[in-house]
This record gives structure tokens, C-alpha cells and sequence, in this order.
């Protein structure tokens, strides 16, 4: 008997570690130039591709602004509610997720994009491309 239930606890234990080294969840965004949270992200997976969209603005006064600088189908619409990460798929045998694109509302901005749990899952290393030159934020996540 307690036997099973150890065996039970470490399950439980172990596939919940595990569950947390995804990018799948709730986050908040930090600014990687002034460390300032700027909006909280819902990540999501749909066939094994992940996509994040702003599910609030926390940015006081921003919370109905709109994607001005967009190029594409996301010009001119509100940035909470906005769908800024598309078709990230993870690396076998890694805990990277790439090769999809990640939007900068702010400036309009597409760049290629890689997402990497850190810290047991507690932050998320979010980190986006133009040639070769990327820019890095790390996340934290708020609930899974």
C-alpha cells in the first residue's frame, strides 16, 4: 500500500516537472531594456505547434492600443487580444521550441522566433531573430 502510494506521488511529481518545460501557459512579459512587466501572454499548442496571444496589457493607458505599425492582417487592430507568436514547433530532443515568428506590436516587427523554458519551467527565454542579429526576453510564467 505504501508502496503505490509513493510510486503515485513520484508519477504525479515527475509528470508535472515535466508538464512545466513547455512554453504552454500563461505569462508575463518583461522588457528586456528597462526589466518593466509589460502584458501577460497565453501560450498555447494546437497539433504539436504553439501560438501566444496578449491576453491583457498591463501598461497602464495601452490596454486599447492598436498595431499601427503592422504590415499585415493584424494593421490597425487592438494589440489585447492579438495573436504574436505563430507556428513555433519543438526541436526533437531539446526543451527549444522554433521555427515560427513572433510579432513586436510596437513596432510592427516580425522575427523569426525560438522559445525556451528556463528554470524548471518558472520562465520562459523568449528570443527573436533578424539575421543575425536576436533580441532576448525571459518571461515568467504566471500559471500553467
Amino acid at each position: 500500500m505504501l508502496r503505490s502510494i509513493v510510486a503515485t506521488v513520484f508519477t504525479l511529481a515527475a509528470s508535472t516537472a515535466m508538464a512545466q518545460m513547455t512554453p504552454v501557459g500563461l505569462w508575463k512579459t518583461i522588457d528586456d531594456k528597462d526589466g518593466s512587466a509589460k502584458s501577460e501572454i497565453r501560450i498555447v499548442e494546437n497539433g504539436g505547434v504553439v501560438s501566444g496571444r496578449v491576453e491583457k496589457i498591463l501598461e497602464k493607458g495601452k490596454q486599447d492600443d492598436k498595431c499601427v505599425e503592422c504590415s499585415d492582417e493584424r494593421k490597425d487592430q487592438p494589440i489585447q487580444g492579438m495573436e504574436i507568436l505563430r507556428g513555433l514547433k519543438k526541436t526533437e530532443g531539446s526543451d527549444v521550441w522554433e521555427g515560427g515568428k513572433v510579432l513586436d506590436p510596437n513596432n510592427g516587427k516580425i522575427y523569426r522566433a525560438t522559445v525556451t523554458p528556463i528554470e524548471g519551467g518558472a520562465k520562459l527565454q523568449m528570443r527573436g531573430y533578424i539575421g543575425f542579429f536576436y533580441r532576448t526576453q525571459t518571461w515568467i510564467r504566471v500559471s500553467p
